[in-house]
């Protein structure tokens, strides 16, 4: 049942053991928890329409600061009606606050106390990207749901960098949070977008805990488990979940950022996470990479040269059904953008179709079984999962 609200609210329905079922409303929409948000880095999910998106069962996309604010521009897209109307989604959008693309991306950057100085990785021009600069841009963007700008490191790191960069993006949570208010006040935001906090401390429990308890101190409407997915493996993922997860409300949504594969979802899900986002659908249906009810498939392999079954007959998506693997395997070694454009359809809806499928189970009480049940049949593995 569709609502319709013009603030931002969060609805818990039904939980299965720690695994949640909810619903977050937004004035451009409802988003079913648990959600996968594809990644529409550059305002578009690569290889994808947006009415492929939203037929695939996706109810929000996520949009990414600072690629967008280095092209085409914050102030040019808000100029031309807003991010929703420049990719044509009517849907709630979030964006992330720019602190990752700043670690992985920038050639050259220096992290202050003011923010993060860095040069481009299109053209080498000099930015700054401040909390209050990467709340204005993602205001300027028009999305539903904000980040804090904070700084993410790469594991493993000295317990005593973690701290500092946890430390930091606690005051650069306070001043996303101050500039967010005043941009409410100055009509730049509305009553239905949100800015969620984003808790820091590498895989360290202790320095997790303080990150989140300060936070929850901040009052934001969500809470973000950053800084995870980035070289500290599956395990030690889970078990810093497990650590941090007990310090967050249970009365608001939490996000696992930037994860991930299959298994990293049904395991964050059985912990109690509602949100996630990850470009694993697209980029490895780029790569010839499927995912389907029965496991990964490799369309380069040679071996589906001449097979002529569907790539998932369970799928309901037409890329999955209707097309046979050995014309899904010509396409892919021939370098047709029609086999990026057919796998990572597929791959969208697969997501999407899995989120579904723990909302039933979760609404049914018997989260633990289909877990165990499906986790068996994809075959998914944590060495895989980090892959």
């Amino acid at each position: 049942m569709q609502h319709t609200t013009s603030k931002f609210e969060f609805r818990l329905l039904a939980q299965s053991g720690a695994a949640r079922r909810g619903e977050i409303l937004t004035p451009r929409g409802v988003i079913r928890t648990p959600a996968f948000m594809p990644v529409g880095t550059t305002a578009t999910v690569k290889a994808l329409y947006t009415d492929q998106v939203k037929a695939a069962g996706a109810d929000i996309i996520l949009g990414n600061t600072y690629h967008l604010m280095l092209r085409p521009g914050a102030e040019r897209i808000h100029r031309l009606g807003g991010l929703h109307s420049f990719m044509r989604w009517e849907g709630p959008i979030l964006t992330d606050s720019g602190g990752f693309q700043v670690m992985s991306l920038a050639t050259i950057r220096k992290i202050t106390e003011a923010g993060a100085e860095f040069s481009s990785h299109i053209d080498g021009a000099r930015h700054m990207l401040s909390p209050e600069r990467s709340i204005e841009i993602q205001c300027l963007l028009g999305s539903d749901i904000q980040m804090q700008f904070d700084e993410c490191i790469e594991l493993p790191a000295e317990r005593s960098e973690v701290e500092r960069a946890m430390q930091l993006s606690l005051r650069w949570a306070e001043r996303s949070k101050s500039a967010f208010e005043e941009a409410r006040d100055n009509g730049l935001a509305g009553d239905g977008q949100a800015l969620f906090a984003i808790v820091q401390g590498g895989t360290d429990a202790a320095l997790r805990r303080v990150s989140a308890e300060a936070l929850v101190d901040m009052d934001f409407p969500g809470y973000a488990i950053g800084g995870l997915a980035v070289g500290e493996g599956h395990e030690l993922m889970l078990s810093t979940l497990e650590a941090t997860l007990p310090f967050l409300p249970k009365a608001k949504p939490r996000y696992l950022m930037g994860v991930g594969t299959p298994l990293d979802l049904i395991e964050a899900v059985a912990r109690g996470v509602d949100m996630f986002d990850c470009v694993m659908p697209t980029r490895n249906g780029r790569h010839g990479l499927a995912f389907t009810w029965n496991g990964r498939v490799n369309l380069r392999n040679a071996r589906h040269a001449e097979d002529t079954s569907p790539l998932d007959p369970e799928s309901s998506c037409p890329a999955a059904r209707d097309y046979s693997r050995a014309y899904l395997h010509h396409l892919v070694k021939s370098g047709e953008y029609l086999g990026a454009m057919l796998i990572s359809w597929a791959n969208t809806w697969f997501y999407q179709e899995l989120m579904q499928a723990m909302r039933d189970a979760i609404s049914e009480g018997r989260f633990d079984e289909w877990a165990a049940e499906t986790k068996a049949r994809l075959g998914e593995t944590p060495s895989k999962g980090t892959a």
